[in-house]
C-alpha cells in the first residue's frame, strides 16, 4: 500500500475517485423542494503511526519527551474520512516556539484537516523537557581487545585522531558524560600495525548511551603490533655419566645464542634456553645435532636444533683395579631459575634430599660424600602450580651413579 501511496498517478486517480463521490452527495437543483436532503454516510477510521513534528528553537535548545508518531482516529463523512486516510495531507504537531526551559505539559494539535471531521489524538498531551543546548570538548579513549592479537605479539598504545570531538546536547547529558570511545573492532588474529575509522560512542557512569550528536561521528584508531622476541644464551647441560676411562675434554656449539619469543611476562622471566647432552654413551669425538630445549611459555627459538661437538680424553683403565659400589646418602636438593615474586616448596621428597648408589674405581668411589654431587631442580619458565620436575645430578667424571628418585614434586605459589 505504501508503495503505491507513492505513485503519483495512483493519487490522481484516487482524488478523481473522491470528487466524483463529492459531486454525487451534491442535491441536484432539478429537485422539487419537497425532496428531503439526506446527510452522507458517517464513519470512523484510526489511523497508527502517524508523525509529530515539533515546531522550537533548534539552534539552542534541547526537547525530550516528544513521541515519534501518535495513533489518530477520524470521525466524519465517509468520503472525508477516507480522502484523508489515503492522502495523510494532515499535520499532527507540538508547538514550543515560545516554550521556556524545564518540564511542562503540552498538547498535540492537528491541522490541514477538514472542518466535516473530528480528530482525537492518542495521546492528546505529552510531558516534556526543554532544556538549554550546548557544546563541549571532550578526549576520546580508545578500546581495543587485546584478545585478538596473535600469541607472541603485543599492542602498544592505541593512537587517536583527532583525539578529542565536540559534544552537543542538552546540559543534563553533558553534564553526565563520563566516557568518549572509539572501539576498534577485529576478528583477526593480528600480528602488525592496525588501523580503522571507529565509531565514538558516549556513555554515562553506568555505561548508558548518551543521546547526544557527536562531531566528528568517527576517528581513526591506530594500534601499534609488535612481536615479542628476545635473545638469549644457549646453556650445555651434561646428563649421565661418561664411560669408565673416558674423560669429556669440552662440548662446544655451533651456536651460542637463541631468539626466543612469547608474552612479554615470559620473556622477562628467562635468561636462558639450554641443549642436554647425553655423555654416557659417548667413547669416542663426535658431533651430535640436538634439539634446543625451551621452558614452559615460549612458543618459538630459532634455531630449533643447534650441533654439539664432543672432544673427549681416553685414558687407560688399569686391570688390577677393583670395582666398587657405595651407596651415597642425603644428597641435598637445591632450587634454581625461580622466577620473581615466587616461592617453591618440595612436596617429595619430604626431607629434600636423594640417595645415590655409585659404581666405579675403589680409590674413585671409597672417599665420596654427599658434597661431591650436586642434585638440582631447575624451575626456570615455571608458574604457579604443582609440577613434576626433572632431577638433575652432576658429580665426578671416573664414576657412575643411579639415584632412588628421578623427579621431585614442586609446589610453585606466587607471593605477588
Amino acid at each position: 500500500m505504501d508503495k503505491l501511496m507513492d505513485n503519483p498517478w495512483f493519487i490522481k486517480i484516487l482524488a478523481l475517485l473522491l470528487a466524483v463521490l463529492l459531486y454525487s452527495s451534491v442535491p441536484s437543483t432539478s429537485k422539487k423542494l419537497t425532496d428531503v436532503n439526506v446527510p452522507g454516510e458517517q464513519t470512523t477510521e484510526t489511523i497508527n503511526d502517524i508523525p509529530v513534528k515539533v515546531y522550537y528553537d533548534t539552534e539552542n535548545l534541547v526537547v525530550s519527551g516528544i513521541p515519534n508518531t501518535v495513533d489518530i482516529t477520524l470521525k466524519g463523512p465517509i468520503t472525508h474520512v477516507q480522502s484523508a486516510k489515503a492522502l495523510r495531507n494532515f499535520e499532527v504537531y507540538v508547538d514550543l516556539t515560545n516554550a521556556e526551559i524545564g518540564k511542562q505539559k503540552v498538547k498535540l494539535k492537528i491541522r490541514n484537516l477538514s472542518d466535516k471531521v473530528t480528530a482525537t489524538l492518542k495521546p492528546a498531551s505529552v510531558n516534556v523537557t526543554v532544556q538549554e543546548k550546548i557544546t563541549k570538548e571532550f578526549k576520546v579513549e580508545a578500546e581495543f581487545n587485546t584478545n585478538h592479537v596473535e600469541d607472541g605479539y603485543s599492542a602498544g598504545t592505541p593512537e587517536v585522531k583527532p583525539n578529542k570531538v565536540k559534544i552537543t546536547g542538552a546540559k543534563s547529558d553533558i553534564d553526565r558524560i563520563s566516557y568518549v570511545k572509539a572501539t576498534l573492532e577485529s576478528n583477526d588474529n593480528l600480528k602488525e600495525t592496525i588501523s580503522k575509522e571507529a565509531p565514538i560512542q558516549v556513555l554515562d557512569k553506568d555505561f548508558n548511551k548518551l543521546n547526544v550528536s557527536v562531531d566528528p561521528e568517527t576517528v581513526n584508531v591506530t594500534v601499534p603490533i609488535k612481536s615479542n622476541s628476545k635473545t638469549v644464551p644457549i646453556n650445555i647441560v651434561q646428563k649421565g655419566t661418561a664411560p669408565t676411562g673416558v674423560t669429556i675434554e669440552s662440548i662446544t656449539l655451533d651456536e651460542k645464542e637463541a631468539k626466543i619469543t612469547g608474552s612479554k611476562e615470559v620473556l622477562d622471566k628467562t635468561e636462558n634456553v639450554r641443549v642436554e647432552v647425553d655423555i654416557s654413551k659417548i667413547t669416542d669425538n663426535t658431533t651430535l645435532t640436538l634439539p634446543v630445549i625451551i621452558s614452559d611459555g615460549i612458543t618459538k627459538v630459532t634455531p630449533q636444533l643447534v650441533k654439539a661437538t664432543v672432544v673427549v680424553n681416553k685414558a687407560e683403565v688399569q686391570a688390577e683395579q677393583a670395582e666398587q659400589e657405595k651407596t651415597v646418602s642425603s644428597v641435598p636438593l637445591k632450587i634454581e631459575g625461580l622466577g620473581d615474586n615466587l616461592t617453591a616448596e618440595v612436596n617429595d621428597p619430604t626431607s629434600e634430599t636423594i640417595n645415590l648408589v655409585v659404581n666405579g674405581p675403589s680409590d674413585s668411589v671409597t672417599g665420596l660424600a654427599p658434597d661431591d654431587f650436586s642434585a638440582v631442580i631447575d624451575l626456570s619458565g615455571l608458574t604457579e602450580g604443582t609440577h613434576d620436575v626433572k632431577i638433575q645430578v652432576t658429580g665426578p667424571t671416573d664414576v657412575k651413579w643411579t639415584t632412588n628418585q628421578a623427579t621431585a614434586k614442586i609446589t610453585i605459589t606466587n607471593n605477588a
